[in-house]
């Protein structure tokens, strides 16, 4: 399991000419699910995303996480971030969880870190997705489980 972490002034997701998931500051997540991957290290990765301290404190370091702040998330799907790039052009995704796997551990990833208390949005799983935010830092993390 792969989450890319960024920091964010705003964030949303829109699916169809609708916005289906919104925040403002807080961190923007892209969750990609590998063949393999169990509940217990959605789990898992959800703590680490909400303990990563890479929000601002009044000096500007990187000392707060979303407990801390009580930011937002924003959770998106992204089955590429399981692609295999080592042979030819095209990227293979056979490494990436089945499609129902997937489905339900990215929901047990939102709702684990929907339990810590500060607001969880969510893209469509599923659906083709344009996501639009303003990345602050710029910020970028990569965290792997």
């Amino acid at each position: 399991m792969r989450a890319v972490v960024q920091r964010v002034t705003q964030a949303r997701v829109i699916v169809a000419g609708e916005v289906v998931g919104e925040i403002g500051p807080g961190l923007c997540v892209l969750l990609g699910v590998a063949r393999g991957d169990e509940p217990a290290g959605a789990e898992r990765l959800a703590g680490r995303v909400a303990r990563l301290r890479v929000l601002e404190n009044d000096e500007g370091k990187f000392d707060w996480s979303l407990l801390d702040t009580g930011d937002a998330a924003l959770v998106v799907s992204q089955f590429t971030l399981i692609a295999d790039t080592e042979k030819g052009n095209r990227p293979s995704f056979s490494e990436a969880a089945e499609a129902d796997l997937a489905e339900r551990l990215y929901e047990v990833f939102c709702a684990a870190l929907a339990a810590f208390g500060f607001p969880v949005e969510t893209g469509v799983f599923r659906a083709r997705m344009r996501l639009e935010l303003a990345n602050e830092g710029p910020v970028t993390i990569v965290l792997d489980e």
